[in-house]
């Protein structure tokens, strides 16, 4: 008797269900749940699912492993329907998905599923995953305080008193210096009073290859891709809550942890992010992504000034003279367009004023500001995640940088006072 009942031992209790179309396409994930939980998972169709998670067994489930590819996208609103089920149900959800477009992903991130995973699944990541669902939930944001990451939310309460002047930097070509100037413009602005002055934000909306965090020695933040999944539940506190500050003077929204596809918000929830960000601040100053998409049209008609970076090359000629007629294609106010050479050449540069001459006459616009080449001092600076101001405040590139922080700040205070 002792032999037959040792024999007949309990099936191991099911933690985790795949669900899918048909989860033979997806073998890897086969290999990987088997991985990590041995017996203790099952696959599922989506019209089982549906029964399943209705029934009290699905109670025992520590998450489930949602496989979509391409060829689902039809069957959206089943899968939808899944997604809040599970959630209504207390059960964690991690998205596999292979080939689906940014629209469709964007909406299953927004119905509720805790956590992404492209397929095939790179080495280690359905692991990673599950740790990160098997976490405790991070409390909310509470009062501003010195967090984990050694990082600081900003003191103040969002009042919606402000109607902040609205400054986007976008680069022409690949190195440019568009973020460098971004970030240093945006802190010359925080810091041109010493008391009572500007409130400032910067917001790096290159959710790819964003890096005004790491140029001011910050942290990415959770939040950023909580806020980017659903914007249209986020209020002004929530907004300003998962700001940073930089030396108790400049508020930074970076960019997310993850690189997250550039269509992953509308042009109505960048409008609502920036007027979220104006009401608050006297400056926004905002890192564009270098290519165009389709909420860059939304920036631009809330500029004031529209900077646009450029080099004395012919990749940024090109660059800029296609920009321009793909705004004027569209309609958009190109005249917001400020243009700023970077690298401009020296006045030892004997033929340097005829280059950057033919440059604008041959693109029919004017570079009303010519930077100077910072040298290796950028280079460090950024490294250091310090601003020029901070770390070589000598530098020339910082100097022109200073001045024209002045001259916005100066017609900005002459435009409000010819209001009153």
């Amino acid at each position: 008797m002792t032999t037959v009942a040792a024999l007949k031992q309990e099936p191991a209790p099911i933690r985790a269900c795949t669900i899918s179309r048909d989860v033979q396409n997806f073998e890897l994930l086969i290999e990987d749940m088997e991985a990590e939980l041995g017996e203790s998972w099952g696959d599922l169709s989506f019209s089982d699912a549906a029964l399943f998670l209705s029934q009290p067994d699905a109670a025992t489930l520590e998450f489930v492993a949602l496989a979509v590819d391409d060829r689902d996208e039809a069957d959206l609103p089943r899968i939808s329907e899944l997604i809040k089920q599970a959630k209504e149900n207390g059960i964690k959800v991690v998205l596999i998905a292979e080939e689906l477009s940014p629209i469709v992903l964007h909406q299953m991130l927004r119905l509720g599923a805790d956590d992404f995973v492209p397929y095939p699944l790179p080495e280690g990541a359905l692991h990673d995953a599950i740790e990160r669902l098997r976490r405790p939930a991070p409390a909310a944001i509470a009062a501003p305080t010195d967090g984990e990451d050694g990082a600081r939310a900003p003191a103040f309460k969002p009042k919606g008193d402000r109607d902040g002047v609205v400054l986007p930097v976008h680069g022409l070509s690949g190195g440019c210096g568009s973020t460098t100037f971004a970030v240093n413009l945006a802190w010359e602005l925080a810091t041109i009073s010493k008391k009572d002055g500007p409130r400032v934000c910067l917001m790096d909306l290159d959710f790819q290859a964003g890096s005004c965090a790491t140029c001011l020695d910050l942290p990415r933040r959770e939040a950023i891709l909580d806020i980017l999944n659903d914007v249209a539940a986020v209020d002004s506190e929530a907004f300003i809550q998962s700001l940073q500050t930089f030396n108790d003077r400049l508020h930074v929204f970076t960019a997310p942890t993850e690189m997250l596809p550039l269509d992953i918000v509308t042009g109505e929830d960048v409008e609502r992010l920036v007027n979220m960000a104006r009401s608050n601040f006297d400056y926004v100053v905002i890192d564009m992504p270098k290519t165009v998409v389709p909420w860059t049209e939304s920036i631009i008609h809330q500029a004031h000034v529209y900077f646009t970076l450029l080099e004395l090359d012919m990749r940024s000629a090109q660059n800029a003279l296609r920009f321009i007629r793909a705004l004027k294609a569209e309609e958009l106010p190109f005249e917001k367009l400020r243009y700023v050479l970077n690298r401009a050449p020296g006045f030892t540069d004997i033929t340097g004023k005829g280059r950057v001459k033919r440059l604008a006459e041959s693109l029919a616009i004017d570079i009303e500001v010519q930077l100077p080449d910072g040298g290796r001092h950028v280079t460090q600076a950024n490294d250091h995640g310090l601003p020029l101001a901070e770390s070589a405040a000598k530098n020339p590139l910082r100097k022109e940088v200073q001045k024209l922080a002045k001259s916005l700040h100066d017609l900005n205070k002459a435009t409000e006072a010819a209001k009153l």
